[in-house]
């Protein structure tokens, strides 16, 4: 750290003034909303457990029913088969969401969406099965990240290579994840979504759900290059629509990836701030998938870093506010109770 640097606990008391600058209230405070996307952890200072993510929902009166938690690598078991330690994380998770109810009336981790290493093929079965043990009935589906950018300036958590998805080992494994009704959630930037076409053909009995709106990116080298970005997003996006196990989470455009710039404002973006910026991306993505196959996500507490809970719900609201009744209901939980079962 440089001399006069903040250190990670005043950052976050200036992150979460910030935050606390956004008075805004629920809109249709009595639409009930699933969040299928969001994390919970205790890492680098920050922690973000069921009480602090019950306490953004209810913040501005959203009404929230169910939640699913998407692993975040966190909590691995730190001995044992390299293979089985992320069930670690499923078994931690699934010890937080048993008191959620006394929390608020909100079902925190429901469902949990956990990792394996699907290049395992047939022997994933292994870890699912200890992940199935360890979930107590909550288990949804795993995430495979292969989100991978050839500029170092594109950061990923994740350990990916070009290509991922089109492995036979990796379809082979995803294969597993169809035949118990499990769903596989995929994380990945806007220039490898061919990747999720051929996964989809490889596997045309599984569940596909396309996390962060198919990940568009709006910094390193694609800083000021938002409409190309976009055409090539949308050109892509539009080649998955056909195939019906394909699904898709509307978020993840809070993040920093997306290149919005929201957390250098003097105060949080207003939801209507929010809204008129990702109407483009929403069009694209009802279109192609319609409501029945879009949910919207708060990718929290990562999303946190752009804007309030409030915020992003109501802009959320906005959105879907010209759609019937039945697809507002859909994209705002139907269509995640349905792929998650909860």
């Amino acid at each position: 750290m440089s001399v006069g640097a903040p250190d990670a606990a005043e950052r976050l008391r200036r992150w979460e003034h910030w935050l606390a600058q956004c008075q805004e209230q629920a809109l249709d405070a009595d639409a009930p909303i699933v969040d299928p996307h969001h994390h919970l952890w205790e890492r680098g200072g920050h922690t973000y457990l069921p009480q602090q993510f019950a306490g953004d929902a209810r913040s501005g009166g959203h009404a929230l029913v169910s939640s699913v938690y998407v692993e975040c690598l966190s909590q691995y078991l730190g001995s044992g088969p390299a293979h089985l330690r992320p069930v670690g994380e499923t078994a931690y998770v699934a010890g937080l969401a048993r008191p959620a109810r006394e929390i608020g009336e909100a079902a925190i981790a429901a469902g949990i969406v956990a990792y394996a290493d699907l290049s395992l093929a047939d022997a994933a079965d292994e870890v699912l099965d200890a992940h199935e043990q360890a979930g107590c009935g909550r288990l949804r589906g795993v995430r495979y990240s292969t989100a991978h950018d050839a500029d170092p300036a594109i950061h990923c958590a994740y350990q990916t290579h070009p290509g991922m998805l089109r492995e036979p080992a990796v379809q082979a494994g995803a294969n597993r994840l169809a035949r118990r009704g499990l769903s596989i959630d995929v994380w990945l930037y806007f220039h490898q979504l061919g990747d999720v076409l051929a996964l989809a053909r490889a596997c045309p009995d599984l569940t596909i759900v396309v996390d962060h709106a198919g990940g568009p990116i709006g910094l390193g080298p694609y800083a000021g290059r938002r409409a190309e970005v976009f055409e090539q997003w949308r050109t892509a996006l539009q080649a998955l629509g056909a195939h019906d196990n394909i699904h898709l989470k509307f978020g993840g455009l809070a993040m920093p990836l997306a290149g919005f710039d929201w957390r250098k404002l003097p105060q949080p973006p207003e939801s209507s701030m929010l809204a008129v910026a990702w109407q483009p991306y929403w069009d694209v993505c009802l279109d192609v998938f319609g409501a029945q196959r879009c949910m919207f996500e708060s990718n929290f507490p990562v999303d946190r870093s752009g804007c309030s809970y409030t915020a992003l719900w109501n802009a959320f609201k906005r959105l879907a506010a010209p759609l019937t009744v039945a697809e507002r209901q859909a994209v705002l939980a139907g269509t995640a109770q349905r792929v998650y079962r909860v």
